[in-house]
């Protein structure tokens, strides 16, 4: 079992989150790079490792960077040149992999998402309200910064995101880590998630050089993602025979029941004292519904964790597991209300791991987007795929399957960033760098061809 360096991993990336918490998303721009890392060096005591995740504290605070932020503060550039093509380019760059494509076009995103002005982003989470003032006000000693984006993010008061479904149940257990793994969680090796271990293959992936600046980091991908509640109401309606039919619908598109019991436990109807149940509400597999009968193949759950689904495949699902971290923003839209009020609320989707490409990309554009890989053909993720309509989710059942068409888009993008989330020694190696002559990240590399993954 490898040794993690808790004390030097950035607390978010090994930790769990609490059941209940608050947060603030902060984005900035750098404006005068020494300043910049002379107050960075000041606000590093605040930032939160996974040994200090455990201690009493009312707060944890996490610090990441964009390519354009890392050439700011003077990052060589042949250490720029060693991190991954699709880091370089960013997310926008990225759009035709990741279906950003239609209404979730980076040409209708929010500014600045996707643009040259976001260098830094720190991510604040707290157990009560009041706990956030302390570290919105240590990110706020940022110097020679500009902030060109705030979001408040938590738990809904109900304990479910905006479509009403328990949220953060399934999730990889990294092998080393502190924490204790569930019932029904895969061991993956530590180097699928963080530089400097092995990952499935048993050799450490290649990281950013150096090596002082990319041990224990690893990369992020941040999406804000507009929920439309009311659209989903409305289809569920539409398409269902009773209130009772609109509930199990809502399940087969998900997987689970709002509750969070999967259907793979509880096929004919809820069972919320499963779904509350950690020890119990992800330990399930699919090697006895082949056909998708309790849980269909192109269900949300089932496309982003397919399990033992795809064993009689060519798929290693080990290699694409996503280590998430996510929260709910915007007010919720009350019980019944079928037409959308013009709030905005959604979610944030935060992915941290090895391989933007190997683990992010490839389940956005294969799993999410596709259907080949399940023999499903054309459809998408019935809940957040690239949905514009015209969109079909088969539902397996006997005597005669069911079929959802015209699925719309309930999910669309309104901006997104490839961030590296370094170690703490690499933190405070960043604040030693010269600065740079001019400005190095006026330009970004040119995007390479794409591979169909």
């Amino acid at each position: 079992m490898p040794a993690l360096e808790l004390d030097d991993i950035q607390g978010t990336v090994l930790r769990r989150r609490p059941d209940d918490y608050h947060g603030v998303y902060l984005l900035y721009r750098i404006e005068d790079p020494a300043a910049t890392k002379r107050s960075l060096r000041e606000v590093l005591p605040e930032i939160t490792s996974a040994v200090d995740w455990e201690r009493p504290r009312p707060f944890t605070l996490n610090i990441a960077f964009t390519y354009r932020g890392l050439a700011r503060l003077g990052v060589p550039q042949d250490s720029l040149a060693s991190f991954s093509d699709e880091f370089r380019v960013g997310m926008a760059a990225r759009k035709e992999v990741l279906g950003d494509l239609g209404a979730n076009d980076p040409g209708n995103w929010i500014p600045p998402l996707g643009g040259p002005d976001v260098h830094i982003g720190v991510m604040i989470i707290a157990r009560a309200l009041e706990g956030l003032r302390e570290p919105v006000d240590a990110a706020g000693r940022l110097a020679g910064v500009s902030l060109v984006y705030r979001l408040d993010v938590g738990v809904p008061v109900t304990g479910r995101e905006h479509f009403g479904f328990r949220d953060g149940i399934s999730s990889p257990y990294l092998v080393g880590s502190a924490d204790q793994p569930l019932p029904g969680q895969d061991a993956v090796q530590p180097g699928e998630f963080v530089f400097g271990y092995p990952d499935e293959s048993g050799t450490p992936p290649k990281g950013p050089a150096p090596n002082v600046l990319g041990r224990n980091g690893c990369y992020l991908a941040f999406r804000q993602l507009h929920a439309d509640v009311a659209g989903f109401r409305r289809y569920l309606r539409d398409n269902a025979r009773s209130p009772e039919d609109e509930e199990l619908l809502a399940a087969k598109i998900v997987g689970r029941w709002r509750s969070g019991a999967p259907l793979a436990l509880a096929p004919d109807h809820d069972d919320p004292e499963l779904g509350a149940d950690p020890m119990r509400n992800n330990d399930f597999r699919y090697h006895d519904d082949p056909r998708g009968l309790r849980v269909p193949r192109g269900a949300h759950i089932r496309r982003a964790n397919p399990r033992d689904g795809l064993t009689d495949t060519v798929v290693e699902p080990g290699i694409h597991r996503v280590l998430r971290r996510g929260a709910a923003y915007g007010p919720l839209l009350p019980d019944g209300v079928l037409e959308d009020d013009g709030a905005e609320r959604g979610i944030i989707f935060v992915f941290m791991g090895a391989s933007l490409s190997r683990q992010f990309e490839f389940v956005q554009q294969v799993w999410l987007n596709g259907g080949d890989f399940a023999g499903l053909g054309t459809e998408r993720d019935p809940l957040v795929g690239n949905n514009d309509g015209t969109g079909a989710h088969t539902i397996p059942a006997k005597p005669v399957r069911r079929r959802l068409n015209g699925l719309p888009r309930f999910v669309t993008m309104r901006g997104g960033e490839y961030c590296f989330l370094p170690g703490l020694t690499a933190l405070k190696w960043l604040t030693t760098l010269p600065d740079p002559d001019g400005d190095p990240s006026a330009t970004r590399p040119s995007p390479r061809p794409e591979d169909d993954r």
